[in-house]
């Protein structure tokens, strides 16, 4: 119904407002062919769906702004052995440059790249993202994490690209399996923090880079079996404590 409402009146100079009574409701509005209605007015009785409503509102205004990625240079690449690594399949497709925020540190987190480039390996598998271990953290909206072990379907997760332009995208399937794995250590270039990320020893595996030639798709990513001491790779720099995937403010060690 939604989409033919926006259909029926695309063109017209007019405010189109529809009645919603779920916050679900009314994003399928606000969202329908991409274009959605003006506005929606919200028909409740719990409170509890205007604040989701807010909520949501609040995701599609910081979409507009860019995650601060900051250059780290790899310090250590390490076969470590086998391990349960999740594959992420989103209910989207993501174009060269864009990935998933992991890492075992939540101070830490590094841009993961999609399997969207085609490779001699294996068919592009744009909606995919070979992200880690079951105990990594992944960035989620509203600045939080969650551990790879959590994700199921339905759930949100962030899209980010090598600018930093980030979007939210819904998770189809996770799955998870017995792989081997490569520890990756980085230090940052302007400071004395290091960070770790575990991924599968694969090719089709890679971490984004830092580049200066856009539109270059060879140069957005280095897959984890070319992966060097001295590379260049991008990172997200957050607060690291905290709980329940909210970012606290205490003292933590984490090594």
């Amino acid at each position: 119904m939604a989409e033919n409402i926006v259909a029926a009146f695309h063109g017209f100079k007019r405010t189109v407002l529809a009645v919603a009574t779920t916050s679900t409701e009314a994003q399928v509005f606000l969202e329908a062919l991409e274009q959605g209605l003006d506005g929606v007015v919200l028909k409740v009785e719990d409170t509890g769906e205007i604040l989701k409503l807010k909520e949501y509102f609040n995701r599609r205004n910081e979409v507009s702004s860019r995650l601060a990625l900051t250059k780290a240079t790899i310090t250590n690449v390490e076969v470590v052995g086998m391990g349960d690594r999740v594959c992420v399949d989103l209910c989207s497709v993501m174009r060269p440059g864009e990935g998933l925020l992991v890492g075992s540190f939540a101070r830490g987190l590094f841009l993961v790249h999609s399997e969207c480039l085609e490779t001699n390996y294996i068919a592009s598998r744009p909606f995919r993202i070979n992200a880690g271990p079951v105990h990594a953290y992944l960035a989620v909206p509203g600045g939080k994490t969650c551990y790879l072990s959590e994700l199921r379907a339905g759930k949100e997760v962030t899209v980010v690209d090598q600018s930093g332009l980030w979007r939210t995208a819904i998770v189809g399937r996770v799955k998870i399996e017995s792989r081997p794995l490569v520890l990756v250590e980085a230090k940052e270039n302007l400071g004395e923090e290091t960070y770790s990320i575990f991924l599968q020893n694969a090719e089709t595996v890679g971490l984004v880079c830092p580049s200066e030639a856009e539109g270059n798709n060879t140069s957005m990513v280095i897959p984890v079996t070319s992966l060097k001491v001295g590379d260049e790779i991008l990172v997200r720099k957050q607060g690291g404590a905290r709980h329940t995937g909210i970012e606290i403010r205490e003292f933590i060690l984490e090594k």
